[in-house]
């Protein structure tokens, strides 16, 4: 055999090999899930509206609380855009998988026995956070701060401001996380607000803030509670700040647990 018939034959053998390799990894690669896909998935079952979903875990049906976000409700009153938000999460969730992540700030269930957790679908979209980004629903803070949550205030802000979902003027307009005016949730006319206890902004002697939750509760948060600095207030949803403890009980608030 000549000098270039081997030197032929050797490239020849080389290219093959290198060919088979890039197969083989292609094929590893294809095979492999996105490298942000959850590692484990769970049978969606139902949804009940755009924050709380059924899920089987291990032939346990476990009702989940998607952390971050409140979606307006449609059990009992139907709130503003309740129904698109509800209906976009049964299009997106209804007959797929999805894996949970807990977050070690919050508590493992809610009050109702509801699991907390982030819903991240099959390729690794974090669904609460394209929730907020298409505007189904309200970035959600409850008692203290959870680790998405700048992640999710900035997806309400680009919401907002482009005027998606419940955020558009025509849809819902200033009240957006509620089906009626705003001034069916101000606070009973039996409670003097006065100049005394502004709504829309802190005073120095007025900083107790007033908060709602996405299930009516009432809420004040004192300065120095641990959940102070990161609960904002919202004047369209009828919360307020409050002169004193005594002002906010006597409107119907009761103290954060910190």
């Amino acid at each position: 055999m000549t000098s270039a018939r081997r030197t032929t034959l050797g490239l020849a053998t080389a290219l093959a090999g290198f060919a088979f390799l890039v197969s083989s990894c292609a094929d590893s690669a294809a095979d492999s899930p996105p490298p942000d896909a959850p590692a484990e998935l769970y049978s969606v079952v139902s949804v009940a509206d755009g924050d709380t979903i059924t899920v089987d875990i291990a032939g346990t049906r476990e009702r989940i609380r998607l952390i971050g976000t409140d979606a307006p409700e449609v059990n009992g009153t139907t709130e503003c855009f309740g129904t698109e938000a509800a209906h976009y999460a049964e299009d997106i969730l209804t007959g797929t998988s999805v894996g949970l992540v807990p977050d070690p700030t919050q508590d493992d269930r809610d009050r109702y026995g509801r699991l907390l957790r982030y819903v991240i679908l099959p390729d690794g979209t974090d669904f609460d956070a394209r929730l907020i980004a298409q505007g189904y629903a309200h970035e959600y803070t409850y008692d203290k701060p959870y680790q998405r949550q700048s992640a999710y205030r900035a997806a309400e802000s680009a919401a907002s401001s482009a005027g998606w979902g419940l955020w558009a003027p025509e849809i819902c307009g200033a009240a957006t996380a509620f089906s009626t005016s705003p001034a069916s949730v101000a606070p009973p006319s039996s409670v003097e607000l006065g100049p005394s206890a502004p709504s829309g902004a802190a005073t120095a002697d007025c900083d107790i803030k007033g908060n709602i939750n996405s299930k009516g509760e009432r809420i004040y948060h004192e300065p120095g509670d641990s959940s102070y600095p990161e609960t904002v207030i919202s004047a369209s949803k009828g919360e307020r700040y409050f002169c004193s403890v005594a002002d906010a009980v006597a409107a119907g608030w009761r103290a954060a647990k910190n």
